[in-house]
């Protein structure tokens, strides 16, 4: 099934979603019925304490998770309905994601981790080979497209990651703590672009801990066990800190 998109529809709608872990006296409420959408050219920052369900809420609006309520949107597809090879499409072609992790293929350089997307969506590997580099290019680091994972830095990797979830027409980016290992100068560069991207049309979302980076954002989401608390809308970093200092104090009350 696929909902009819208009000018104004969200690139992600996460409708009524929950995720449950466990059974009985086990049973985790990860999330719980999350109502949040996203349109074209924003950017939206997701924050909250350690187990809040940040990291549940990106893993289920990139496909890599179902949810047990509600549904996952995307682009108007619901990606709940899809067989695994058309989910596989959906994310190769729509979604672009940043582990935190990295997630980078060992045997392979950074130029082919990069098009290996691209590759496997059927674009030649000269074609894909370019897309990469100028991706590269875009996060300065040009001169790692030769290089293999383990020849790299902590940081390198993950400004590897972001340049893989960048390259093509990716419509919505989901960063999970996409500056975590990188120095404050150069996390403010990778932040810039992807500020860059949602103000050419795409859409993302992206975990952080850092007031100052959610400060970059249209929009900032708060979560606390697994709930929607709160949100508000772009502002300067000063009153996102008070308002992430706020909501710390809240779950330290309870």
């Amino acid at each position: 099934m696929t909902e009819q998109l208009k000018p104004a529809e969200p690139v992600l709608h996460l409708d009524q979603v929950s995720r449950t872990h466990g059974q009985g006296a086990a049973e985790v409420h990860a999330l719980r019925a999350v109502d949040l959408r996203v349109y074209p050219g924003e950017l939206v920052a997701v924050m909250g304490p350690s187990g809040s369900g940040k990291s549940t809420l990106l893993t289920l609006a990139g496909g890599l998770d179902s949810p047990t309520g509600g549904r996952v949107v995307v682009e108007g597809t619901v990606l709940g309905e899809l067989d695994r090879k058309k989910l596989a499409a959906v994310r190769r072609r729509s979604v672009g994601y940043v582990f935190q992790d990295y997630n980078l293929i060992p045997g392979l350089t950074a130029a082919e981790n990069i098009a290996l997307p691209r590759e496997l969506d059927g674009v030649s590997a000269r074609a894909a080979r370019r897309e990469a580099l100028t991706a590269l290019e875009e996060l300065n680091i040009a001169e790692l497209a030769d290089r293999f994972p383990d020849d790299m830095s902590g940081g390198q990797q993950q400004r590897v990651a972001i340049a893989r979830a960048l390259i093509g027409d990716r419509r919505l980016v989901l960063a999970d703590e996409p500056t975590g290992a990188l120095d404050s100068t150069t996390g403010e560069s990778v932040l810039a672009v992807l500020r860059a991207r949602c103000d050419a049309g795409a859409a993302a979302m992206m975990v952080t801990h850092e007031a100052r980076h959610a400060a970059w954002a249209d929009r900032v989401v708060f979560l606390r066990d697994g709930l929607l608390v709160d949100e508000t809308a772009r502002q300067d970093a000063g009153s996102l800190l008070l308002a992430a200092a706020t909501n710390a104090r809240k779950d330290g009350d309870r």
